[in-house]
C-alpha cells in the first residue's frame, strides 16, 4: 500500500522542526492567542512556548522579556485601516470609520492590546504607550482628519472644527469606554456617539 505524503503522521510522531521566520511567527501568534485567553497577568514565556510547541529557550533567545515579545507581536499583527471611508456624507463616513476601528479593537491583536491596557500597571503601560499611540490612535486621527476635511469641502462641517480636540474625540472615547465601562461598542453605541457627540461638534454655526 502506497502512503500519501499528505497523510497525517501517526500519533506520537514529532512535528517537523521549525526555524527562522516560521518559528518566530508561531511564537508571535501564540503570544497574541495567550493574551486573549489568560490576559496580561496570566501570560508567561513558558505558556507562550508551550502554545507555540517549542522550547522556552527558543523564545528567550529571541525576546528577553514578555514585554519585548508582546510589543513585537502587536506591531506585526495589528490590522490597519489604510484609507478613510468616502460614502458621500460625514455621518456615514464617521460611522464606517468607527466600525473599522471597532473591528481592529476586537481582532485577536486588538483583544491582546485591550488586555494590556486593562491589566498593566503604570510602569508597564508606559512601555506600550508609544505602540498604542503609533499603532492605533495616530492612524485613526489621520483618517478622521481626512473625513472631516472632505466634510468641510462639502459644506457639512465648519472649517474651525478641524482641530486636535475634535480629532481626538473618537479614539479617546472608544478607548476610555472600552477600558473604564467595558463597552462592546454596538452599532447603536456608535450611532449615538456620532449623532450626539461628533455631529454637534462639526455642524456649521446656525445649521
Amino acid at each position: 500500500m502506497v502512503t500519501s505524503r499528505w497523510m497525517a503522521a501517526p500519533a506520537g510522531t514529532a512535528s517537523p522542526r521549525r526555524r527562522g521566520a516560521v518559528l518566530e511567527r508561531a511564537i508571535l501568534d501564540a503570544a497574541l492567542e495567550q493574551l486573549g485567553t489568560v490576559g496580561w497577568k496570566g501570560l508567561t514565556m513558558e505558556g507562550i512556548a508551550a502554545r507555540a510547541h517549542t522550547g522556552k529557550a527558543a523564545v528567550y533567545r529571541r525576546w528577553p522579556s514578555k514585554e519585548d515579545l508582546v510589543a513585537d507581536a502587536l506591531v506585526s499583527g495589528l490590522p490597519r485601516v489604510e484609507k478613510a471611508p468616502d460614502l458621500g456624507s460625514v455621518r456615514e463616513d464617521l460611522l464606517a470609520l468607527c466600525r473599522q476601528v471597532r473591528q481592529i479593537m476586537y481582532s485577536r491583536p486588538g483583544i491582546a492590546l485591550r488586555s494590556i491596557i486593562h491589566e498593566c500597571d503604570h510602569m508597564q503601560a508606559e512601555r506600550f504607550a508609544g505602540l498604542i499611540v503609533g499603532g492605533v490612535v495616530e492612524p485613526t486621527v489621520e483618517l478622521l482628519r481626512d473625513v472631516i476635511d472632505r466634510g468641510i469641502g462639502r459644506g457639512e462641517v465648519r472649517p474651525d472644527a478641524a482641530n486636535g480636540y475634535v480629532f481626538d474625540a473618537i479614539p479617546a472615547m472608544m478607548m476610555y469606554r472600552s477600558k473604564m465601562c467595558g463597552s462592546e461598542w454596538s452599532d447603536q453605541d456608535l450611532e449615538e456617539m456620532v449623532d450626539l457627540l461628533m455631529l454637534p461638534l462639526l455642524r456649521p454655526y446656525g445649521a
